[in-house]
């Protein structure tokens, strides 16, 4: 779709609810604040981003495998070794184009291509599949293999289905189990060796991976893994303050390190502890006149550069549910709007680097 015609349907659906105004009381001070509602994806829209999942999933080349060979017998085809995940570039890009196509299902059941996309995922998550994918993790030199990051994204597929509510979702989910316990059984291992998280605005992004880790442990009643994540944050990240926000962004980020924190700890924290966490650690969020400017992609072509079209969604989709959980926040949705406006024009640009990826990052700050 045209960049102009996705203004126009952005704009058509921006809309703001006034509760009170900015302006001035008679003694001078602001009284509140314009809450606005966010942008929600229509299903005109929806239909245009499908096709960029629909299309990578099946798309073997190019292909980044980020692999540790063991030997000649290690070197085989994207397709050999990832007989589910093999699209997309990269094996995690192919896990979240899947769950894109999962949501875009569960949000839009009328959405156009539905059948396309039931056939396309029945096809990859078949259980002879999943088996191809469990024997490459039990590859001795893949023990730690898309550590955390690919693992979040997987768990947040098993979710999705676990979520949508219709029987081609339980076939899928069922296939997909074994995998999700191995990952699961990962996690469990491994969390508790992290003595520090990991705090940079790409892949390895502790906050962001167990932000994933916990919601899919609350979706399936999973007890133990979400005390676990609750655990672990909390000594992560309690005692932090004062994050540096205007250190942000890095060059290739496509995570916000602060906001994923605070996404994280808006999860874990009782809501009364939360405030006070969260007045301690971005002091200036929690003014009205808060500001926040999009990042800016110089290079659309550039595979790095783009992350960054990633971080305007990912930096929407925590300050969406901020504001959802606490509606005094409401006017970061402004904020929120404005960092999708920015990005979503140029989704479908025709540019593989970011077109194999972001749809997955846009339906995040786009549905609920």
């Amino acid at each position: 779709m045209k960049k102009g015609i996705w203004f126009l349907l952005i704009l058509a659906l921006f809309s703001c609810e006034n509760q009170k105004d900015n302006s001035p009381d008679k003694e001078g001070k602001k009284t509140s604040f314009k809450t606005v509602v966010p942008l929600k994806l229509t299903k005109e829209q929806a239909e245009d981003l499908a096709e960029l999942p629909l299309t990578c999933i099946d798309q073997e080349y190019p292909n980044k495998l980020n692999q540790v060979i063991a030997g000649d017998q290690d070197l085989r085809s994207p397709e050999s070794l990832h007989p589910a995940f093999f699209g997309c570039f990269d094996w995690h890009s192919s896990v979240h184009g899947h769950w894109s196509l999962v949501r875009l299902l569960r949000t839009f059941t009328e959405i156009s291509q539905r059948d396309q996309i039931i056939e396309g995922l029945q096809n990859h998550l078949t259980e002879e599949n999943i088996e191809g994918e469990l024997a490459y993790f039990d590859h001795p030199q893949s023990q730690g293999f898309e550590r955390m990051y690919g693992w979040a994204w997987l768990l947040k597929l098993s979710e999705e289905l676990h979520r949508w509510d219709d029987p081609v979702g339980r076939e899928l989910e069922m296939s997909l189990q074994p995998l999700t316990d191995l990952i699961v059984s990962k996690v469990e291992k491994f969390l508790p060796k992290l003595h520090y998280p990991i705090r940079v605005g790409t892949h390895t992004n502790t906050a962001f991976a167990l932000c994933m880790v916990y919601d899919y442990a609350d979706a399936v009643g999973n007890s133990s893994l979400k005390d676990l994540v609750t655990k672990r944050s909390k000594e992560y990240y309690a005692n932090d303050s004062d994050c540096p926000l205007i250190w942000e962004p890095s060059g290739y980020d496509f995570l916000s390190p602060c906001l994923e924190e605070a996404d994280l700890m808006r999860r874990v924290l009782p809501k009364k502890e939360f405030k006070a966490w969260l007045t301690k650690f971005l002091p200036n969020l929690v003014k009205s006149e808060f500001q926040l400017q999009p990042g800016i992609v110089s290079d659309r072509e550039d595979g790095h550069l783009v992350h960054l079209d990633g971080l305007n969604y990912s930096r929407a989709w925590c300050l969406k549910g901020l504001s959802r959980d606490y509606p005094e926040y409401g006017y970061l949705n402004a904020i929120v709007n404005q960092h999708i406006e920015h990005s979503l024009p140029d989704l479908t640009d025709g540019n593989y680097e970011g077109g194999h990826w972001l749809v997955s990052f846009a339906l995040m700050s786009l549905t609920d």
